[in-house]
């Protein structure tokens, strides 16, 4: 009978799931569409594969070396005789080395186009699809042999006119932090590496640190990199993140790290990349022809003229990146930003003297120039904004510092300071920094039967400036903040007040209200995180556009800047923008920053109910189901508030002299973990998932029992009387001969399955022996009042006193190894997340075992021969020993405080995670044997 409460039970774990996967859900499908276009070859691709030293061959048998080329530039490189630029393509995790095309072809047809003035030569490194970001343990193979490529690579251009005497390094994923991994090396020369740009790297930490090699890698790396600032100073960085719809590398961790001595590193999101504003998927950031059309124009414009090579100028590769990359004016890339000119000859000059301006053109047979006098309008206006639709258009805007009424005798060139959107040019100049202009002059060129618009309007900064406060997080969109722009005009500012933290997700509608009769001209809405370059561009021709509004990094403490909503649009509309809290988006942000924290959690979880069956077993000499111990045992005030009082602990400053560096990564890592209610909510998520994964492992070994009854016929219950037989010292001996030859994880997967094979086994006999005891009733036949007498006489009482006996031990027997079976099954449920955790190394194991039988270095070795042992004990003994240990009050303990620490140091130690499972069993085992 199901009653009210476990109805109530049913539905509250079902909810806790069922937002785990609308979290998921908002991370994984909930983004805005693919808006990069698909790169294509017009010639096939070829792969030259570069042959190796035999040293280098031997050292590395898996991994290869190739020259991209298409056509005939692949037929002329065929005696690699080459005299372009190198650049060397890294794949990341799982990746191909043939992912290099897209860069490559571009970088061909670049070349084609300018006659092929310069060249590159594109390289790739075929890493044999490793599970780098899973498993940790050939990163410093991957990053030696990247070391070795690149010597191989400039020797080949040796005794070649104007050989390069370094590489630029292009890396997608983990194939960038292998770049930056070449700092470590002991014998690295920096100047090897000119530039380095890097496609969704993650930088900051691993995505998932499921092997202790992975994470002392990136502590390793990100140390090295800013030590070794000074030394590195001429090795320029890009980091480009792919934004929201990357669900595999958050755009946060793909932010590089540095120092207050390291200027020559640069991190942007995709959506805010002129010319690419589009976010992109972990593997689109390598076709995206938008990306990497803007990569190769930045190559391009990185070669000095004089050397024929990629230049060595730090501070020239700082500006063509910047151009390119963050603030792209709409021009060709110069060096001088402001160049004076003169602006004379038969064109039309005309003075403009109102504040409002705009002009519609078309074919004209002479370009105009429109002059803006400065001298008025510096009482009334702040500023002057100017929006131009002419794309194609290089200088266009000028200051005039001493001008005539039909010419400038002295122009300063202002185009640098424009801005291309995706409809306009648009510049807003502050009046106050140039004192010395007289006038303004926009430049009209002679254009073919094309159609473009030029709008100015003086303005004053605060009248065009509004602040709109964000809806609490926890209104959860019941409430809005709405703001009415009545004021017309070309840009409009929204400052979203209280919007800093990576939690906070809303709904942002803005509703424009435009005269009907004039022709609409599309809107340009342009969300700016002022302290990160992770804008997102929005274009619109509807009257009511939806933004969604999110952080990739939280505001730093010391930063005081607000985000920004710039509108763009004609001086015609009026606007309402509402600003609602996304609940489902918030939830997308909480698993998006913490969804690799959850195994954690759910370990947590199951250790809380292990906790409570233990000391069932103490208190009544019984043991609960799994489920119901967990509904009773999982509550959040038994671990929450002792593991805020150790995250504060760690925190503070006096405690630093007492921790190392990997307590300095807890207290990092759990900075977002401390904000109100997050580390709650991903405690119940870890309840809910905990409870169906153990109503689902119940089943699933019910179901299997059934199977086998079906399929055999069990012998009876197992005895237990000899813990250790030599059939089982055989089993136990091969595995770790398995584990010591080949693969921890494959002796942790097999240990696991026998271990399940004993448990289905154990219960179908449990089924059938219980079946045998109780066998079905069936309906006597009706008796006379004498037979029953005669019947009652003929029972003596010992007889009945000792069938009474005979079926309380037997009840108590059945009792007993129910209880066994219960444990078995919660044991299972630990053990099950060790296994999952394994995987990755076991995958890489298969994956190259034809280089190598035995996986060096192995993360799972020493967890698969202690566990060995461990299970070993645990499948064969049953909890009549275990209740009569005088260890097992204190075993009960232990559960509770490795919950605790699974809570505490679940950003950082979920490779650490095995341990917080196998120091519990290890008890467990042990109150079994003693």
């Amino acid at each position: 009978m199901w009653t009210a409460g476990k109805v109530t039970e049913i539905l509250f774990h079902g909810v806790l799931a069922a937002l785990v996967l609308l979290g998921a859900r908002d991370v994984f499908f909930q983004y805005e569409e693919n808006r990069c276009s698909m790169t294509y070859m017009f010639d096939y691709p070829e792969y030259q594969r570069i042959k190796l030293p035999k040293k280098i061959f031997r050292r590395y048998p898996a991994y290869e070396l190739y020259l991209y080329g298409e056509g005939i530039s692949a037929e002329e490189n065929r005696n690699l005789i080459l005299t372009g630029i190198p650049i060397l393509f890294l794949p990341g995790n799982a990746g191909s080395f043939k992912q290099v095309r897209s860069l490559g072809s571009i970088a061909l047809r670049k070349a084609e186009d300018m006659d092929f003035k310069y060249h590159f030569d594109v390289f790739s490194v075929n890493f044999n699809e490793e599970l780098v970001a899973l498993y940790g343990g050939s990163l410093q193979k991957q990053t030696r042999f990247v070391h070795e490529c690149i010597k191989i690579i400039l020797k080949l251009y040796k005794g070649h006119e104007f050989a390069p005497r370094s590489v630029a390094v292009v890396g997608h994923s983990m194939g960038g932090l292998v770049a930056r991994a070449l700092v470590i090396l002991k014998h690295f020369k920096p100047e090897l590496i000119n530039i380095l740009i890097t496609q969704a790297t993650p930088h900051v930490a691993p995505v998932l640190p499921l092997d202790q090699y992975l994470a002392d890698f990136y502590s390793t790396v990100n140390h090295n990199w800013i030590q070794k600032a000074q030394e590195i100073k001429n090795l320029t960085t890009l980091s480009v993140a792919g934004g929201f719809r990357d669900y595999q590398v958050r755009s946060g961790l793909a932010f590089l790290p540095s120092s207050s001595s390291q200027n020559c590193a640069l991190s942007v999101v995709s959506s805010a990349v002129p010319r690419v504003w589009a976010s992109t998927d972990h593997l689109s950031i390598v076709w995206c022809k938008e990306l990497n059309l803007a990569t190769v124009r930045a190559f391009f414009d990185l070669i000095d003229d004089n050397t024929k090579q990629i230049t060595e100028n730090p501070q020239r590769k700082n500006l063509v990146l910047n151009h390119h990359f963050l603030r792209y004016p709409g021009k060709l890339f110069e060096e001088r930003l402001e160049s004076l000119t003169e602006l004379t000859g038969a064109s039309i000059w005309i003075n403009i003297k109102t504040s409002k301006w705009s002009y519609k053109g078309y074919n004209e047979s002479d370009g105009k120039y429109f002059s803006f006098p400065l001298s008025s309008q510096r009482k009334s206006f702040t500023h002057i904004y100017c929006q131009n639709s002419m794309l194609d258009t290089n200088s266009w805007i000028f200051g005039c510092a001493n001008s005539t009424s039909s010419k400038c005798l002295q122009a300063i060139d202002l185009s640098w300071n424009a801005e291309l959107l995706p409809t306009v040019k648009i510049v807003t100049l502050k009046l106050q920094d140039y004192l010395s202009l007289t006038h303004i002059v926009l430049h009209v060129p002679v254009v073919n039967s094309i159609k473009f618009t030029l709008d100015c309007e003086f303005f004053n900064e605060v009248s065009r400036t509004v602040q709109l406060p964000v809806t609490h997080l926890f209104t959860f969109g019941f409430s809005s903040s709405k703001i009415i722009l009545n004021s017309t005009g070309l840009i409009h500012i929204v400052q979203l007040q209280h919007f800093g933290q990576i939690y906070q997700a809303f709904n942002i509608f803005i509703e424009s209200k435009c005269q009907i009769f004039k022709e609409r001209k599309p809107s340009v809405y342009q969300l700016h995180i002022p302290w990160s370059h992770e804008d997102f561009l929005t274009l619109s021709e509807d009257h009511l556009t939806e933004i969604s509004a999110k952080l990739h990094i939280a505001q730093p403490e010391n930063d005081s800047t607000v985000p920004l909503l710039k509108m763009y649009s004609s001086s015609d509309c009026q606007y309402e923008v509402t600003v609602k809290t996304s609940f489902l988006q918030v939830l997308g942000q909480v698993i998006r920053f913490h969804g690799g924290t959850l195994p954690m959690y759910i370990i947590s979880n199951i250790l809380l109910a292990y906790r409570r069956q233990l000391r069932s077993l103490v208190s009544t000499g019984q043991c609960s189901d799994f489920v119901p111990a967990l509904t009773k045992a999982a509550k959040p005030y038994k671990v929450e508030p002792i593991a805020y009082m150790i995250k504060f602990l760690l925190g503070l400053n006096w405690f630093k002299t007492l921790r190392s560096s990997e307590f300095d990564r807890v207290t990092v890592n759990n900075q977002g973990l401390c904000f109100p209610f997050v580390s709650l909510i991903l405690f119940m998520f870890g309840t809910g998932i905990a409870y169906w994964g153990g109503v689902l492992l119940d089943s699933s070994i019910r179901l299997l029992s059934s199977l086998h009854l079906v399929l055999t016929r069990p012998s009876g219950l197992p005895s237990h009387n000899s813990l250790v037989t030599r059939l089982r010292f055989c089993v136990a001996v091969s595995m770790f001969f398995l584990s010591w030859t080949t693969c921890g994880a494959l002796a942790i997967m097999m240990t696991y399955f026998h271990y399940i094979f004993k448990v289905v086994n154990f219960h179908s006999s449990l089924r059938s022996e219980l079946s045998v005891c109780n066998p079905p009733m069936k309906n006597p036949e009706p008796k006379s009042d004498d037979s029953k007498n005669e019947g009652m006489n003929s029972c003596r009482s010992e007889d009945c006193s000792s069938k009474a006996r005979n079926s309380s031990s037997t009840t108590m027997a059945n009792d007993n190894i129910i209880d066994s079976f219960k444990m078995h099954v919660t044991v299972i449920n630990l053990i099950t997340w060790i296994v999952l955790l394994s995987c990755p190394s076991l995958i890489y194991w298969l994956k190259n075992i034809r280089y190598h039988i035995r996986l060096d270095p192995d993360p799972c070795r020493f967890v698969a021969v202690v566990l060995i042992v461990i299970l070993g004990i645990l499948m064969n003994t049953s909890t009549t020993k275990l209740k009569s240990s005088k260890l097992l009050k204190i075993a009960a303990y232990f559960p509770l405080l490795f919950a605790v620490a699974a809570v505490v140091f679940a950003p950082v130690y979920l490779y650490q995670m095995p341990y917080f499972v196998i120091i519990p069993l290890f008890l467990h085992s042990l109150c079994s044997i003693v």
